[in-house]
């Protein structure tokens, strides 16, 4: 099997240019940036966050962030099952609330179909109130637009796109940012179930177009359908998470591991490092993707989650209330690793994937 170039990136060989987004980015929240001052909504943080804050007066902040759910959609338009994509699409958003320590209250969606099709959109549907349910929130709203001449999609007619924007309250003074991680402290990882909502363009690449599988071919190691296992919908860990915050532990940081994989982790306001020595063994489509696609165990690590889809920054003595919290929500969680004072590194040691040491800087892992 071939593998990608390895300076290059699978990711940027699957079409994905990140670090061009990174640029491009920039730019745009410097330009963005300059709409704060005098408006209605005192703006508390600065871009960089999984969500900003709009302070209310008397000590109260509304939290807000937006999302979708990418091209995840494609395999729900593959497979021609819509039922879970909502369940995403809440649960890339209300994730994103709680890492600053917010506890989401609704939530609004925007629909682009290429053709109205009603029971599509009543999958969709189905979806966004099971995921809303799941987090405890309300849909207070949405858009759906026909949009023929810009939307096209796997299926001649049933191309779609799904977005949402989650709002959610926290205290000024009960913001999560990471600011007061320390070295010593503890990173307990909560499971993902399985790929959750990122890096399906390179599962597409792979299992589709280089090894030319089906969507519904039946991969012995994953023992379902393809589809089915790329469509399993984003775990919401709104439930243990406000747990964790009501229970005042010595709680630094939550960090949704989404796209960049662990590099998440250095999102914390703290100069401090990351050292995960004790990562579980991932589910067996990271290991079918990584083999199969010939693709580095450092590419793995940066793309996907791994099997983690949440971790808790956490002073020592708070290590066993945040498995516990976890397990009451029927989630398996570790003591993955530890805080270090090497500002801005994740160093990962026998990873699952072949044992090797990885170390990781500017969102490139590389072996040591």
């Amino acid at each position: 099997m071939a593998s990608q170039p390895r300076g290059a990136g699978a990711y940027d060989a699957a079409g994905v240019r990140v670090a061009e987004a990174d640029m491009a980015l920039a730019g745009l929240t410097d330009r963005l940036r300059r709409t704060w001052p005098g408006g209605r909504g005192n703006v508390v943080l600065d871009f960089g966050h999984y969500a900003n804050v709009i302070d209310l007066g008397g000590g109260r902040g509304l939290a807000i962030c937006t999302d979708g759910v990418g091209s995840k959609v494609l395999i729900a338009e593959l497979v021609g099952d819509y039922r879970t994509i909502g369940i995403d699409c809440v649960a890339m958003n209300v994730n994103d609330l709680i890492c600053v320590g917010a506890a989401p209250v609704t939530f609004v969606d925007y629909v682009a179909v290429e053709r109205v099709a009603p029971a599509m959109l009543l999958e969709i549907a189905e979806g966004l109130a099971v995921g809303a349910e799941r987090a405890g929130v309300s849909i207070s709203g949405g858009e759906i637009a026909e949009l023929p001449d810009m939307i096209r999609g796997a299926r001649p007619g049933g191309g779609f796109d799904l977005a949402g924007t989650a709002v959610g309250t926290v205290q000024l003074d009960r913001i999560l940012t990471g600011a007061g991680a320390i070295p010593g402290d503890a990173v307990v990882g909560i499971e993902s179930n399985g790929i959750h909502s990122n890096g399906l363009t390179l599962a597409r690449k792979v299992f589709l177009s280089d090894r030319g599988h089906g969507i519904d071919a039946i991969l012995p190691e994953l023992g379902q359908s393809l589809g089915l296992e790329l469509l399993r919908p984003t775990h919401i860990y709104v439930r243990e998470a406000l747990d964790m915050l009501d229970r005042a532990l010595d709680l630094r940081a939550l960090l949704h591991i989404t796209g960049d994989g662990f590099f998440n982790l250095t999102r914390v306001a703290a100069p401090v490092g990351f050292l995960l020595d004790a990562l579980p063994p991932p589910p067996p489509i990271f290991r079918s993707l990584a083999e199969r696609g010939g693709i580095p165990a450092g590419d793995m690590h940066t793309v996907y989650n791994m099997g983690v889809g949440l971790c808790a920054v956490v002073g020592e003595s708070g290590v066993d209330a945040v498995i516990d919290a976890a397990a009451r929500e029927g989630k398996a969680a570790w003591r993955i690793g530890t805080v270090t004072d090497e500002p801005g590194t994740v160093r990962i040691t026998a990873n699952p994937l072949t044992g090797d040491d990885l170390v990781g800087r500017d969102k490139r892992f590389a072996p040591v």
